[in-house]
């Protein structure tokens, strides 16, 4: 869904950049990106190699922990806004660029040397085709979705690492609301687990619903929520799942960024039901939500314009850390691999353990 027009510019900085210091929240360190692009994609394969990507076709890479980034464009891709990125480590990623199809902004690209070359592997100008997030479950089973198209949401799969892309059949998929369509926030609208299974989180309709595959993506069922929606700025943003039935859902309305909502629920079979959380519910509008392995408790970070919220339960209850926006965020083992990114080309890492 297009959050496309309330995006910042951004302009070509030098291409290996070093720590910076700068002001942020007690949680986060910041790291120097060496862009000023909009980021919302955000693949953490390790506490040392971690991806981004947004506006202007831009991508930045860190192989340290943050310490030095190499930053870039993807070649002929300047006008577009990669949304989505996923990297299985240092040298294979894939990115999604976000907007209309038929302006040519669907792009599926990948790169197997670290960035320094992509191939455009998939591409539409089919009308009402508008990416939002891309997942692999592993070096050749992966999965990218779009908006709906004719009534159905549009999801792409892969069986070869992405050399070729197939359209699940539209009538495998429950029919969209009216109005209903993903939100191409920080490329967590769509979520993965395991080998096979996937959840996608949508908003802008009367309901905010998360349809959910155990097949990789080849047949789906769909679950409404009590996430406030009504409106097209509203719905889920975000969905984690931390085994095969426990999952979270985070989100809001991104026009009233501090505006208290019910903004979290919570599923513990799989998603096949979801149920309000207890709270305190964070403050405000969540763009993505993370589970942080090997903490003591079942512990979440989210992130959003409002700042960033915690929670030591499993989701029921909230905590704001900080009031510095973030797009994005991802934890990986150890618990200190945290990264957040956001506007203005804003990386960070988090500081110490969450609990």
């Amino acid at each position: 869904m297009d959050l496309r027009r309330t995006l910042l510019a951004t302009t070509a900085l030098p291409l290996l950049v070093a720590l910076v210091p700068a002001a942020t929240g007690a949680q986060w360190a910041p790291r120097s990106s060496g862009t000023d692009a909009e980021l919302r994609g955000l693949s953490v394969v390790s506490p040392r190699v971690v991806w981004v990507s947004g506006t202007r076709g831009r991508f930045a890479r860190t192989t340290d922990g943050g310490a030095t980034w190499r930053v870039d464009s993807i070649a002929g891709a300047s006008a577009l806004d990669l949304r989505a990125i996923h990297a299985l480590d240092a040298r294979r990623a894939w990115a999604i660029s976000a907007g209309p199809a038929e302006e040519g902004k669907a792009n599926i690209y990948a790169t197997t040397d670290g960035g320094a070359r992509w191939t455009r592997q998939w591409f539409t100008e089919q009308r009402g085709v508008f990416l939002d997030a891309i997942a692999f479950w592993d070096a050749r089973h992966g999965i990218a979705m779009s908006d709906p198209v004719d009534g159905r949401f549009y999801v792409l799969t892969t069986d070869d690492g992405g050399a070729t892309w197939t359209r699940v059949p539209p009538e495998r998929l429950p029919p969209a609301l009216p109005g209903e369509a993903a939100f191409a926030a920080s490329g967590s609208c769509l979520a993965i687990r395991g080998a096979r299974s996937a959840w996608i989180a949508t908003g802008g309709g009367a309901t905010a619903r998360v349809f959910r595959s155990t097949d990789r993506g080849r047949s789906w069922a769909v679950a409404e929520t009590p996430v406030a929606a009504g409106a097209a700025s509203a719905g889920i943003f975000s969905l984690a799942f931390r085994d095969a039935r426990h999952g979270v859902a985070v989100g809001g309305d991104f026009t009233k960024p501090r505006e208290r909502t019910p903004n979290v629920a919570l599923t513990s079979d799989g998603g096949r039901t979801w149920r309000r959380a207890r709270g305190p519910l964070p403050a405000g509008y969540m763009s993505a939500v993370t589970y942080v392995p090997g903490a003591a408790g079942p512990t979440l970070v989210a992130v959003g314009l409002a700042g960033t919220a915690r929670s030591l339960d499993g989701g029921e209850s909230w905590t704001m850390t900080d009031s510095t926006a973030y797009n994005s965020v991802r934890f990986v083992a150890p618990r200190d691999g945290g990264y957040a990114a956001g506007p203005a080309g804003r990386v960070a890492r988090w500081r110490g353990t969450v609990r």
